[in-house]
């Protein structure tokens, strides 16, 4: 039984270890971040032994996905992909909590479980089948509707949640696997267009409430309401300002102190501040090596499914890195988007090793293993 458990080494010679060690990198240059966020306020030390735990957690998590080749887990795409389904509408209509107006967590006990991040994975995986069954012809109409279905049924239920930020990285991780299989530019130009005027439209009836409006727009104009919606993107630039080229050093911030959710969404921000622009830098060119990484590991795929597969959580990546930093320093709207492998947040971090395992799982099996 233990002999099922272990890798063999032909296998191992192929992992790329390095992606490995700069997301456990980032992960350990987060959690000295959230300690400092949380050490103000005496719990620090609580956050991060959490994080630490979560990370193990999720390191384990990548072992026992690349015990088995990818390929079986296309076996169970669909079981996947519905039980993401199931855990999301549990949570929109039955088990969920509302926190600051979404209802995007289901409580077991003391931990809050984030459904939607579980079921962008189940996604990928099913538009990766989808695209392997269909041997990647994407332009045809019968297929297209086929996959605009699968990614359109788990967007519909983070949207009733409503969770935006969540909702816009599940659309650009679509869009990104669309476009690097090949779906005519027309297509793309219109469907984007279309959604676009169809945003339009939401934007100005009543399931827009006034206070989703603030957040969102408070980017433009933070300073003509700085203690209302304006209040988090202007501490967030201040803490970011004071930083310098330098920083304040570890433990020696003060402005991020006034920034709601510097632990989570906006831990950028305390980064900028206590490791300045050298600090926040480092960590781009972490992600940036990474990435490039796993571009290579998407290139050398064997089949559409395990190509897919890396395109949804490479166009995840560069979405929610691009996302969550702009919005610190007031270039993109306000959403609820974590910052990979950096900011505070078990189900983050757990199906971000997840995903992560499942590319090494490609890059491990990219040519066939002779024993």
């Amino acid at each position: 039984m233990l002999e099922k458990l272990k890798l063999n080494r032909k296998l191992l010679r192929e992992l790329d270890y390095s992606s490995i060690i700069l997301a456990i990198c980032v992960v350990i240059f987060g959690c000295l971040n959230i300690y400092s966020a949380m050490s103000k306020s005496s719990s620090g030390s609580y956050y991060l032994k959490l994080q630490i735990a979560w990370m193990i957690l999720g390191l384990i998590t990548v072992y026992f996905i690349l015990i088995f080749d990818y390929i079986l887990i296309k076996n169970y795409a669909t079981l996947i992909y519905w039980a993401g389904v199931i855990f999301l509408f549990l949570s929109d209509f039955l088990l969920g909590s509302t926190t600051k107006g979404a209802t995007s967590w289901i409580n077991i006990g003391s931990r809050g479980i984030q459904p939607s991040e579980f079921a962008k994975i189940g996604m990928i995986i099913m538009l990766a089948k989808k695209l392997d069954d269909m041997e990647g012809k994407i332009n045809n109409p019968k297929n297209l509707f086929t996959l605009i279905f699968y990614a359109a049924v788990p967007m519909l239920l983070i949207v009733i949640q409503p969770d935006m930020g969540m909702t816009m990285v599940s659309f650009f991780i679509v869009l990104g696997i669309f476009y690097c299989i090949g779906l005519d530019q027309k297509i793309i130009i219109g469907g984007i267009t279309s959604i676009a005027l169809l945003i339009v439209g939401v934007w100005n009836s009543p399931i827009m409430k006034t206070y989703w409006k603030g957040r969102l727009t408070s980017f433009l104009h933070p300073e003509n309401n700085e203690i209302g919606y304006g209040f988090q993107l202007a501490q967030s630039k201040l803490a970011l300002g004071s930083g310098g080229i330098l920083g304040r050093g570890f433990g020696k911030g003060i402005q991020f102190n006034s920034v709601p959710e510097n632990h989570t969404d906006f831990i950028f921000s305390v980064l900028g501040e206590e490791w300045g622009l050298v600090g926040a830098l480092l960590l781009i060119l972490l992600y940036g090596i990474l990435i490039y990484r796993l571009i290579k590991i998407a290139k050398s795929s064997k089949d559409i499914f395990g190509t897919v597969i890396c395109v949804g959580f490479i166009s995840n990546l560069l979405f929610s890195i691009g996302q969550n930093i702009g919005m610190t320093m007031g270039l993109m709207p306000i959403t609820g988007i974590t910052l990979p492998f950096m900011s505070y947040g078990g189900s983050s971090l757990l199906t971000s090793f997840m995903a992560l395992g499942l590319v090494l799982n490609v890059g491990m099996r990219k040519k066939k293993i002779n024993f």
